[in-house]
This record gives structure tokens, sequence and C-alpha cells, in this order.
């Protein structure tokens, strides 16, 4: 969903002040889609607002998370030391998504943006600015021991991670699931968004039970929602139907996003509009 909310931009300051704008709304689960799509557009001229919605302790931890993580997808440097600062904030999702962003930013500084360790290019087929590189080329059991190990720092396993993504298998989907046990909170979320780009039927299964945990920290939730929604199935209809009413206004909220994504994907313009698509890919 995220994606799809920011393909529909305008560059531009003006767009960023509109966007900027709705920072005092009263929805957690619209800021963290704010910061997002400010991330997305890579414009410095985003970066002050951000900042002040990084340094927002009222803010929810998910749209605290989110503007650091956009600090880090613009990719100027002049926030390091800011990101630095934050990757010892209370709020471990703040932390950890600050210390990510650091490490993107050194990453890019070493010249990594152009050219893989291994020599490959960053062949993401989603064309999202993620916060991390996907790992050199490896096997699927390699790159899910990577994902699975708590011993390493995030960063790796975020490339582990997004490796897997971009491969796009069943066998790598069913990889990517196993990382919603995981520890960390919001490389959980992080999984939930990955499987959510993906849309494949195989996530279905890690993605609803990820949504039925109650005691499973909300962002992890949201994105589960969100994900089951992008693939559009019909078995994730009844599930997110259970939701509507969570107590959890930011999973109440998803699942009603969700569930207008899964009618869209489903209807007859979407169909006709993803024919077209086929047809100038067959020209």
């Amino acid at each position: 969903m995220k994606m799809m909310f920011c393909e529909c931009l305008l560059p531009g300051s003006e767009a960023i002040e509109w966007i900027s704008k709705a920072f005092t709304d009263d929805s957690a689960l619209l800021k963290h889609e704010l910061a997002y799509c400010l991330g997305q557009m890579q414009d410095t001229r985003a970066i002050p607002v951000l900042t002040a919605v990084l340094k927002d302790t009222k803010q929810e931890p998910m749209v605290r998370h989110e503007a650091g993580e956009a600090l880090g997808a613009i990719g100027d440097s002049a926030v390091v030391d800011l990101l630095k600062e934050y990757s010892l904030d209370p709020v471990i999702e703040v932390a950890e998504t600050c210390q990510l962003a650091v490490r993107r930013l050194e990453w890019l500084l070493s010249g990594g943006e152009t050219q893989l360790e291994d020599g490959s290019i960053d062949n993401n087929p989603y064309c999202s600015v993620d916060p991390a590189p996907p790992a050199p080329r490896m096997s699927v059991p390699e790159l899910r021991s990577v994902l699975l190990d708590e011993s390493l720092p995030l960063f790796e396993r975020y490339r582990a991670m997004f490796a897997l993504r971009n491969l796009g298998t069943e066998e790598a989907v069913v990889a990517l699931g196993d990382g919603l046990q995981c520890s960390s909170a919001l490389f959980r979320h992080e999984i939930g968004y990955v499987l959510g780009q993906m849309q494949h039927p195989a996530a279905i299964p890690a993605l609803r039970a990820a949504l039925e945990r109650s005691k499973e920290n909300p962002m992890v939730r949201h994105e589960a929602a969100e994900a089951l929604g992008s693939i559009g199935k019909e078995e994730c209809l009844a599930v997110l139907q259970s939701h509507l009413r969570d107590q959890e206004r930011v999973v109440k909220e998803s699942c009603e996003v969700a569930l207008d994504m899964l009618e869209y994907e489903n209807s007859d313009k979407f169909q006709y509009a993803d024919g077209l698509v086929s047809l100038q890919d067959s020209l």
C-alpha cells in the first residue's frame, strides 16, 4: 500500500509542504505513511519536518520510527549525527531504526549504491527505497540462516531480507514468514512489509498468525493486515473483517485500508489495468 500511495505523489516543495501539514492528524497510521512517502521522495527539503517528527516524543513510536527511516532513505550525510543521537532513544523501535539508517548512510558514503560487494547491481523489482541493500548472492537456505540469526547485526539481517524479497520465489516467501517469529518488533514489521510487496499467497498463513496475535506489537499487526490486503485473495477477507473492531486503532484502520485494497485488486478496473500492462509487456 505504501508504494501505491507514493507513486501518486507529485515531487517538489509544495507537495512536501502539504504532506507536512498532516502530521497534526490524530491517526498514527496516516502520519507514518506521510513520513514513509517523504522518505521515498528523497528530497532534502523534507529533512526539517522529518527531524521535528523524530524528535517529538509525543508522536507515536511507529511515526517516529518512520521519520527516522525516511531520513535514512533521503540519503543525505548531514543527518548522520542526528541519527546517531537517536540510535540511543529509549523507544527500541526508534533506536533500531536510527541504527539501521546510520548503517545505510555509511554504506552509501562508501559507494555502495552503485555496486554490491559481489559485483551485482541492486535489482529491486519494487522500486522502493529500502533501509538496507540486498545481501550478495546466496542460496535461500543461506539467506534464511542470516535472516534468523539474532546474534548478527540487524543491518545484515535486513540485507538477507531484501535479497529474499528480490528472489520472489515461494521458498523465499516461506523463509521470510519464519522471520515473523523473531524477537525484534521492528524486524517483524519489516518482514510483513516485504511480504506485502511480494503479494505471494504462500505468505498468508504467517501473516494471518501475526495479525491474530493480540499481544503482538501493533506496528507488526498493522503491516500484516496491509500485506493480506495487498495479496488480495478471498481467504484474506474473513480475517481482515474479523479485526475491523480491533482494540488497537492502528490495526483497525489498517484492516479498513486492507479491505479497500483487496476490493480494488479484485475489481474489474484493476483487472483491466493489469491486462493492459500484460499486453504492453508482450508487445
